[in-house]
Protein backbone atom coordinates (compact mmCIF):
# COMPACT_ATOMS: atom_id res chain seq x y z
CA UNK A 1 0.00 0.00 0.00
CA UNK A 2 1.61 3.23 -1.12
CA UNK A 3 0.61 6.62 0.15
CA UNK A 4 0.89 9.67 -2.02
CA UNK A 5 2.53 12.81 -0.70
CA UNK A 6 -0.88 14.48 -0.57
CA UNK A 7 -2.37 11.61 1.48
CA UNK A 8 0.48 11.83 3.99
CA UNK A 9 0.04 15.62 4.21
CA UNK A 10 -3.70 15.24 4.88
CA UNK A 11 -3.01 12.69 7.62
CA UNK A 12 -0.52 15.06 9.31
CA UNK A 13 -3.05 17.89 8.98
CA UNK A 14 -5.86 15.87 10.58
CA UNK A 15 -3.56 14.69 13.38
CA UNK A 16 -2.52 18.29 14.10
CA UNK A 17 -6.13 19.50 14.01
CA UNK A 18 -7.18 16.69 16.39
CA UNK A 19 -4.48 17.67 18.89
CA UNK A 20 -5.58 21.30 18.65
CA UNK A 21 -9.21 20.44 19.41
CA UNK A 22 -8.11 18.57 22.53
CA UNK A 23 -5.95 21.44 23.80
CA UNK A 24 -7.82 24.51 22.51
CA UNK A 25 -10.25 25.03 25.43
CA UNK A 26 -12.31 27.51 23.43
CA UNK A 27 -9.38 29.52 22.12
CA UNK A 28 -9.34 30.79 18.53
CA UNK A 29 -7.09 28.99 16.06
CA UNK A 30 -4.29 30.67 14.08
CA UNK A 31 -4.43 28.67 10.85
CA UNK A 32 -1.65 28.76 8.23
CA UNK A 33 -1.89 27.84 4.56
CA UNK A 34 1.02 28.19 2.21
CA UNK A 35 1.33 27.70 -1.50
CA UNK A 36 4.40 27.93 -3.67
CA UNK A 37 3.84 31.64 -4.29
CA UNK A 38 1.91 32.93 -1.27
CA UNK A 39 1.19 32.40 2.40
CA UNK A 40 -2.16 32.98 4.11
CA UNK A 41 -3.05 33.09 7.79
CA UNK A 42 -6.39 33.40 9.61
CA UNK A 43 -7.53 33.63 13.21
CA UNK A 44 -10.65 31.45 13.32
CA UNK A 45 -13.19 31.09 16.13
CA UNK A 46 -14.27 27.45 15.73
CA UNK A 47 -17.22 27.77 18.11
CA UNK A 48 -18.98 30.25 15.81
CA UNK A 49 -17.16 29.41 12.58
CA UNK A 50 -16.07 33.02 12.01
CA UNK A 51 -12.77 34.43 10.83
CA UNK A 52 -11.71 37.11 13.32
CA UNK A 53 -8.57 38.34 11.53
CA UNK A 54 -6.64 37.41 8.43
CA UNK A 55 -3.61 38.40 6.44
CA UNK A 56 -1.77 37.12 3.39
CA UNK A 57 1.08 37.89 1.06
CA UNK A 58 -1.53 39.23 -1.39
CA UNK A 59 -2.51 42.14 0.89
CA UNK A 60 -1.69 45.43 -0.82
CA UNK A 61 -1.01 47.31 2.42
CA UNK A 62 1.97 45.16 3.40
CA UNK A 63 4.04 46.10 0.33
CA UNK A 64 5.87 42.81 0.12
CA UNK A 65 8.47 41.79 -2.42
CA UNK A 66 7.23 39.35 -5.03
CA UNK A 67 6.88 35.80 -3.79
CA UNK A 68 6.47 34.16 -0.42
CA UNK A 69 9.69 34.46 1.53
CA UNK A 70 10.68 34.28 5.18
CA UNK A 71 10.69 38.09 5.34
CA UNK A 72 7.14 38.15 3.95
CA UNK A 73 6.06 35.56 6.52
CA UNK A 74 7.48 37.71 9.32
CA UNK A 75 5.53 40.76 8.13
CA UNK A 76 2.35 38.71 7.73
CA UNK A 77 2.73 37.28 11.25
CA UNK A 78 3.10 40.74 12.74
CA UNK A 79 0.16 42.04 10.70
CA UNK A 80 -2.22 39.26 11.72
CA UNK A 81 -1.18 39.67 15.37
CA UNK A 82 -1.96 43.38 15.17
CA UNK A 83 -5.37 42.65 13.62
CA UNK A 84 -6.13 39.93 16.18
CA UNK A 85 -5.24 42.21 19.08
CA UNK A 86 -7.52 44.87 17.57
CA UNK A 87 -10.28 42.21 17.54
CA UNK A 88 -9.58 41.62 21.27
CA UNK A 89 -7.94 38.23 20.73
CA UNK A 90 -4.86 37.89 22.91
CA UNK A 91 -4.34 34.12 23.00
CA UNK A 92 -4.63 31.58 20.18
CA UNK A 93 -3.76 27.99 19.36
CA UNK A 94 -1.29 27.64 16.48
CA UNK A 95 -2.52 25.38 13.66
CA UNK A 96 0.38 24.72 11.33
CA UNK A 97 -1.76 22.33 9.27
CA UNK A 98 0.37 19.56 7.84
CA UNK A 99 3.39 21.81 7.41
CA UNK A 100 6.62 21.30 9.31
CA UNK A 101 7.39 24.00 11.91
CA UNK A 102 10.32 25.28 9.89
CA UNK A 103 11.15 28.15 7.55
CA UNK A 104 8.17 30.33 6.61
CA UNK A 105 5.80 28.73 9.14
CA UNK A 106 8.28 29.21 11.99
CA UNK A 107 9.04 32.81 10.95
CA UNK A 108 5.33 33.64 10.86
CA UNK A 109 4.71 32.12 14.31
CA UNK A 110 7.68 33.81 15.97
CA UNK A 111 6.74 37.16 14.46
CA UNK A 112 3.16 36.85 15.73
CA UNK A 113 4.49 36.03 19.21
CA UNK A 114 6.79 39.06 19.18
CA UNK A 115 3.87 41.26 18.13
CA UNK A 116 1.92 40.23 21.23
CA UNK A 117 -0.09 37.08 20.48
CA UNK A 118 0.22 34.27 23.01
CA UNK A 119 0.27 30.64 21.85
Amino acid sequence: MTNSTRDLFERRKQRTRSDIRKKAKGLPRLSVFKSEKHIYVQVIDDTTGRTLASSSSLDKGLKLAKGSTIEAAQKIGADVAKKALAAKVKEVVFDRGGYIYHGRVKALAESAREAGLKF
